[in-house]
Parts: C-alpha cells; sequence; structure tokens
C-alpha cells in the first residue's frame, strides 16, 4: 500500500491547487490582456489559416512575437472581445501540467545527484507542492497573458526532462543518448523562445544543473557540452552584453539609466527572494511604476546591502556546491533565470511573473531539510510542520485568488498598496467613471495629478474623461499642453492619446468640438524632447494625424501624413491596414497614391520580415489597386 502513498500526495497537491484556483477563474482581463489580444477580432472570426497566420505573427510583446504563445490563446477563442473564463481555465491547467513536469524534473535530478529513489521521490514531491501551491504563482496562472511565461515554463522542463533522460542512457546507448539529448534541448530552446523570449536560457539553465551535479560519472562528452551547452549560453551572454550601454539615457521610455537599473534590480531581485520565502497574500500587483529606483549605491541605502547579500549569496553556491548540491542548483538556477528580464534589457524593472521560472528548483533545500529532519525528530512532527506549510501556502494562494476573481477590488487594493504609481491611480478613476462615478472619477484624478505632478499618463487621461463626456474646454488642452512641457517620459501615455483621438474620430461632435485642438496638442507633444526621438512616437505621430485629418474629411490632408506614417512604419502588414483604412473612407484617388508608395517600400522590405508569401502579397495589392481604379473610372 505504502508503494502508492507518492501518487496519493500528488494527487492530492493537484486537487488541492485546483480548489484554491478555481474562484480566481471569474476574474476578467487585466492590464495588458487587452493589447495583446484585441488583434484576436481585428481580422474577423478567426477561422481560416490565414487568418490565424496572420493573428500569431502580429504580436507585439517582445522580439520574437511570442507566436506559440498566441497560437495557443485560439483553444480559448478566436474572436474578440472573448470571454476570460476559458483563457483562465487553461492557464490552470497549465500551471498543473508544469506541476507535475516539475515534480518528474526533481525527481530526475535527485536521482542523478545520487539520491536513492524513495528519497528523491519525496523531496522532489514536496517541493513541486509548494511551488504548484505558493501565492507567488497565482499572478502567472490568472493573468492571461502571462501564459507566455507558463509555454515557456512548460518547455524549458521539458527540455531538462529530455536532457536528464537521455543521460541517463550514456552508458547503454550513447548514440540514443546523444541524439535524445540533443534533439530536447533543440527543439525544447525553439519552442520556449517562441513563447517568451527568456526560453532561450533553457542550454544555460541545464549548464547549471550539469555544474552541480556532484556525480561526474558518464557526462556528457566535452565536445557535444560544448555545441549544446557551452556555446548557446556564451551566445546568449554576448547578445545581453550589446545591451550594455552607460551614457546618460540609454532607455528611451524608462526614467533610469544602465546602472540605475542594475542598482534596482538588485533590491527587487532580493524583495522577490524574501516574498518566496516568507509568502504574502498580495502586493504591489502589476503597478510597479512608482518603484522608488536606486540612484546610487547608498540611494536608498538597501542597494548597497542587497548587493552585498546578493555576492555572499552567490559566493556561497559555488562554495557549498560539493557538500550542498541542492543548495547550489537552487540558487545558481534562480540567478540564471533572471539574467535575461533582471539585469541589462531596458524592461519596465520589477514584475512577480518572472520568479515562476527562477523559482522551480528553488524550493528543493527545503524539501531536502524536511526529509532529513525525519531522521533526527518525531516524523509526525515534521509530517505536522509539512502540513502546516502547505496549509498556510493554500490559504494566502486562495485569499488571492479570491481578490484577483474581482479585477476592480484587485485594483483598487493596488492602488492603495501603492500610492506612488500613477498607473494604479489612473485605473481607479477609470474604475469610479465606468461605474458612473464620472465627478468622482475626476476630483480623484486631480489629486491624484497634485501628488504625482511628473505623470503624463494621469494628465492625458485627466483630459480624456472630459473629451468622454463632452466636457472638456479649450483651456482644459491648453492646461494639459502646459503640464505636458514640464513632465518627463510617460510611456503609457502615448496609449492615452491614441485613445483620445480613437474617441474623437468616431463621434462627428466630439470630431467637430475637439479635433483641432487634439491635433494641436499631437504637435505639442513632437516638442517634447522625452517623446521627439522616440521612434514610437514617431511612428505614431503621423498616424494619429492622418486619422483625424481623415474623419474631417480632408483627404489630401491625410495623404500627406499617412505617405509619413507608411515610411516610418515600413512594414507591409501594417501600411496595407492603413491603405484599407483610407479606402474604406472612399477616396480612392489619394489612396491609390498611398497604395503605390506602400508597394515601393514593400519591394524594398526584406523577405525574411515577410508574414506570408510574396505571391500572397503581390495579389493582394493588385487587387486593390484595380478595385481603385475601377472606383476612379465610375466616380
Amino acid at each position: 500500500m505504502k508503494k502508492y502513498y507518492p501518487i496519493l500526495f500528488l494527487y492530492l497537491s493537484i486537487m488541492l491547487t485546483l480548489m484554491v484556483y478555481w474562484h480566481g477563474l471569474k476574474g476578467g482581463f487585466i492590464f495588458d490582456d487587452m493589447p495583446n489580444l484585441q488583434d484576436m477580432g481585428t481580422y474577423g472570426e478567426l477561422n481560416s489559416w490565414d487568418k490565424i497566420k496572420t493573428f500569431i505573427s502580429s504580436g507585439i510583446a517582445g522580439p520574437t512575437g511570442r507566436p506559440l504563445s498566441l497560437l495557443s490563446f485560439l483553444i480559448d477563442a478566436n474572436t474578440w472581445p472573448a470571454d476570460p473564463y476559458p483563457f483562465k481555465y487553461t492557464n490552470l491547467m497549465l500551471h498543473v501540467l508544469n506541476g507535475l513536469l516539475l515534480s518528474w524534473s526533481c525527481i530526475l535530478i535527485l536521482t542523478e545527484y545520487a539520491y536513492d529513489k524513495q528519497k528523491a521521490l519525496w523531496i522532489g514531491l514536496v517541493a513541486t507542492a509548494i511551488w504548484m501551491l505558493h501565492p507567488y504563482m497565482v499572478s502567472t496562472t490568472l493573468y492571461v497573458v502571462q501564459r507566455m511565461a507558463q509555454l515557456a515554463t512548460l518547455f524549458t522542463l521539458v527540455g531538462i526532462i529530455g536532457y536528464l533522460k537521455g543521460r541517463n542512457l550514456l552508458i547503454y546507448k550513447p548514440i540514443c543518448a546523444y541524439a535524445v539529448m540533443s534533439s530536447a534541448i533543440g527543439i525544447a530552446t525553439i519552442l520556449a523562445t517562441y513563447s517568451k523570449e527568456n526560453g532561450a536560457l533553457l542550454p544555460m539553465l541545464i549548464l547549471v544543473i550539469e555544474f552541480c551535479n556532484p556525480n561526474k560519472l558518464n557526462k556528457p562528452n566535452w565536445k557535444w557540452r560544448a555545441v549544446f551547452l557551452w556555446l548557446p549560453s556564451i551566445t546568449i551572454t554576448f547578445i545581453l552584453l550589446r545591451y550594455v550601454n552607460f551614457s546618460s539615457a540609454p532607455f528611451a521610455n524608462r526614467n533610469f539609466n544602465m546602472m540605475e537599473r542594475l542598482y534596482s534590480e538588485a533590491r527587487i531581485v532580493c524583495e522577490y527572494l524574501y516574498n518566496l520565502f516568507i509568502p504574502q497574500i498580495e502586493l504591489k500587483g502589476l503597478f510597479q511604476d512608482g518603484f522608488n529606483v536606486s540612484r546610487a549605491l547608498t540611494r536608498p541605502i538597501t542597494t548597497l546591502s542587497s548587493i552585498v547579500f546578493l555576492c555572499i549569496l552567490l559566493f556561497s553556491a559555488f562554495y557549498y556546491r560539493k557538500k550542498y548540491p541542492l543548495y547550489a542548483v537552487a540558487i545558481l538556477f534562480f540567478f540564471a533565470s533572471h539574467l535575461m528580464e533582471s539585469t541589462v534589457i531596458g524592461l519596465e524593472l520589477y514584475f512577480e511573473h518572472r520568479n515562476y521560472t527562477a523559482a522551480l528548483f528553488l524550493f528543493l533545500p527545503i524539501a531536502a531539510l524536511l526529509y532529513y529532519l525525519k531522521s533526527r525528530i518525531n516524523t509526525k512532527l515534521v509530517d505536522l510542520i509539512t502540513l502546516c506549510i502547505f496549509a498556510i501556502l493554500a490559504f494566502f494562494s486562495y485569499q488571492r485568488a479570491n481578490l484577483w476573481a474581482n479585477p476592480n477590488q484587485l485594483q483598487i487594493y493596488w492602488a492603495q498598496n501603492n500610492p506612488e504609481s500613477a498607473r494604479a491611480q489612473n485605473a481607479v478613476a477609470t474604475i469610479l467613471y465606468n461605474q458612473g462615478y464620472r465627478e468622482d472619477a475626476k476630483i480623484y484624478l486631480q489629486k491624484s495629478i497634485q501628488k504625482l505632478p511628473d505623470s503624463t499618463l494621469l494628465n492625458f487621461n485627466f483630459l480624456l474623461q472630459k473629451v468622454y463626456d463632452n466636457s472638456a474646454t479649450h483651456q482644459d488642452y491648453l492646461a494639459t499642453t502646459e503640464r505636458f512641457k514640464h513632465q518627463p517620459l510617460d510611456a503609457q501615455a502615448l496609449m492615452a492619446l491614441r485613445y483620445l483621438v480613437d474617441t474623437i474620430v468616431s463621434d462627428p461632435i466630439k470630431l467637430e468640438k475637439y479635433g483641432h485642438d487634439t491635433l494641436a496638442l499631437i504637435t505639442s507633444v513632437d516638442q517634447n524632447s522625452s517623446y521627439h526621438n522616440l521612434s514610437v512616437f514617431s511612428r505614431l505621430k503621423p498616424y494619429l494625424e492622418a486619422r483625424i485629418y481623415l474623419a474631417q474629411k480632408n483627404p489630401d490632408q491625410a495623404l500627406q501624413s499617412y505617405l509619413i506614417a507608411v515610411q516610418v512604419y515600413n512594414n507591409i502588414e501594417s501600411n496595407m491596414l492603413m491603405v484599407a483604412e483610407f479606402g474604406s473612407a472612399h477616396y480612392p484617388n489619394q489612396t491609390l497614391v498611398l497604395l503605390d508608395k506602400v508597394e515601393l517600400l514593400y519591394k524594398k522590405q526584406a523577405p525574411s520580415t515577410l508574414h506570408r508569401s510574396k505571391s500572397q502579397y503581390d495579389m493582394e495589392i493588385k487587387r486593390i489597386k484595380q478595385l481603385l481604379i475601377n472606383q476612379i473610372e465610375h466616380s
């Protein structure tokens, strides 16, 4: 009967995880969900391969576009707007699947590290249960768009399992072993990377597992390791080093430079570790724009202490690698997993989901310690301690999942915990406005602007709310422009500016009332030095102007702006959408001029950047051109 206990334990761990998360599936979309998923409705119902291919190649979340992650969302819906429940349900199933793969990985690692089968089984299962039930994983699982992190983790675990299973065959079937290891690393790295870019770290993570392995027998040939482990790891390191830039403003849309980012990340990684080992129900959530950036080693003083602590931790992992391999692999795997997102790339500073992969093996030493204590103190006492750990984690995760079930309540909670976050305060104002408390929303924004005078996001959205209900005046536009002159870059403000234009062009009354003022506002944005050279805005400005001119029935002026926009976008997909937008307004002469310009740019576009075959684009351009010519001839 005892031989079935591990299976029963795993089953109960999964059931408990499902129970803890279940109520949280009722929550809605939040934060980055909409920008990443709304293209599901751009092309109509995604019911053909061409439409699906266009959607999965439209990703904006990273350099690869993360097509595998986008493809996975089609499991849950094929149009937009969509019901969030199926998306969250799939995320939960992926979390459980990752738990199963993690338990397998842990057992394989422990066996490889010379732990006996029974010991490896229980340590692996306990460590996995802690990871599955940990409240830090709730935000990744219930935040729909973070399926990208989940899938990258899934393929990372598949790669680790494939490598370790292949390694076990080295004595008996060396040719088969190298084929399995090579295929596992190669295929899993590609799949993980196209789910999320940090999946490219898989060879380095396997290198960490191999480095900490006290069992040096049957090690893969050094030539194979050089090609499949060392070379990819060195390549990733070299790519990251290319991001190093110690100029005063290396990141056009961030309020920190390279050293300030590295200093800040030291504090943040320490905070990650603290919250992983001292779990909390809910913290500051997704609104981390108010994080206090480290401006120097002693500003704040915790910067220096954090760097010292991390250095000691890293040194101890190397020093105790042979004596305590599980401690070493937990720490080094954690650091290696953060190498891409928490060092030199100019991403936002703080996100909990960066620990979804990083924490995979972090709880192995705790599980090993609990198993060790069973031989030193009363077994029932150790079982009680273990159950208490599970109970605390499950309770915290349950409470957090319940909070995530109500997005409005969740964002209000974050705003209270994050008074320095402009995004959090703006979210509360938006909730108030959407619930009908419009004057309260405006008052809240006014107070928030007084507390956070540097926020362009709050500035723009205060104006936007007035435009929504037609209460904005010329003086409001002037006040927004004046405040903007003294405000640094807030990338979220660009999205607010786009919403402002969307609102105006979709309503003839608002267009008549605010069209000219909005054009003047866009010009003032262009004159702000922090935006003037920003590539995102250089594309957005002429496009937004073109839309306003088009809505004002000024096709010649719209054409001039569209011609600039297609030049700076220089992408056939985006440019053809602009042609379609212009053509739908029934100005065939001007649209034909724009199409000729788009065709000229398309012929210069590198074939490798095309999402479809060249013949398809050629046929589409020819078809639209003939359609426009027919319209001109019959007009």
